[in-house]
């Protein structure tokens, strides 16, 4: 039986959203923060580590953003295939509460209508929209601000299939050695193996919203990502670049079918700010 939902229902919902992910980080990526200035042994990167959680503090309480890099938003549905749309087009409601959002919580507007004439839109949208269907009668939305910093970061790669394990493990190692501190780690590394380059490049930013410290379920996935995360962290980036051992909070890996003669991967980087938030209706 179908649910019937009215679009314009979503827009207060994803306003709240987009207000709430740049305001406030989640317990997970907090306690992840804590974990990781427990962990840190040098002066500097636990010093580095300190303030950026005292700065996470004061932006939820004060409800204000925790970086002025506001970021594009990035829109996740899982909309479920017994739901029925009435009011106007998704795209155009999800929008509206993006633009609301970011009005309403006087966050910065970070979108240029014209990569190349560079023409803001002032109002933060068009937003990035990606939507799956799903069993059910429910709908998820996630809102994940992405900032430039880390976005900036993110690299693809077609791999041949010969390179392998090794291969894509050092591709992975590169991408974050060389983004250094411009993505503003303690990172969360995002890794896409297999589809195609469209299919690829998302998994590996859909992998960015598993919680910190929950692996693939897949344990040869699973090794592959604790491999990395200790090579990454014996790099000596440390937080926000500063040197020390916390270059990154975690990495995940999301993975899928490809073709013979293919082995695309694609690395997204999620600063330190590991801004989301969700809602189901």
């Amino acid at each position: 039986m179908l649910r019937t939902i009215n679009t314009e229902d979503l827009i207060p919902i994803i306003a709240n959203l987009c207000k709430d992910a740049c305001y406030h980080l989640n317990d997970n990526v907090m306690n992840a923060l804590e974990n990781a200035y427990e962990k840190e042994e040098s002066p500097y990167g636990k010093e580095t580590l300190l303030l950026l959680l005292d700065n996470a503090k004061l932006a939820s309480k004060e409800e204000m953003p925790v970086c002025h890099d506001t970021g594009m938003a990035v829109v996740m549905m899982e909309i479920g295939e017994q739901i029925s749309w009435t009011g106007k087009p998704l795209e155009e409601a999800v929008n509206d509460g993006v633009r609301k959002g970011y009005t309403e919580g006087y966050l910065r507007k970070s979108v240029y209508l014209d990569p190349l004439n560079r023409v803001n839109s002032n109002d933060n949208t068009p937003c990035v929209l990606h939507t799956d269907i799903v069993p059910g009668d429910k709908v998820k939305i996630t809102v994940m601000p992405k900032g430039g910093g880390s976005e900036n970061m993110g690299t693809f790669k077609n791999l041949v299939p010969a390179d392998g394990y090794e291969g894509v493990k050092k591709f992975i190692l590169e991408s974050v050695f060389n983004a250094g501190g411009k993505a503003c780690p303690p990172i969360v590394v995002g890794v896409g193996i297999g589809g195609t380059m469209d299919k690829t490049t998302l998994i590996a930013k859909q992998a960015l919203l598993r919680p910190i410290g929950v692996h693939n379920k897949n344990p040869f996935y699973e090794n592959l990502e604790k491999e990395l995360l200790d090579e990454i962290n014996k790099s000596g980036i440390g937080p926000l670049g500063m040197g020390g051992r916390m270059t990154a909070l975690d990495v995940h890996i999301e993975y899928y079918p490809c073709h013979i003669t293919s082995l695309p991967v694609a690395v997204n980087l999620q600063c330190h700010s590991v801004r989301q938030a969700s809602a189901e209706l």
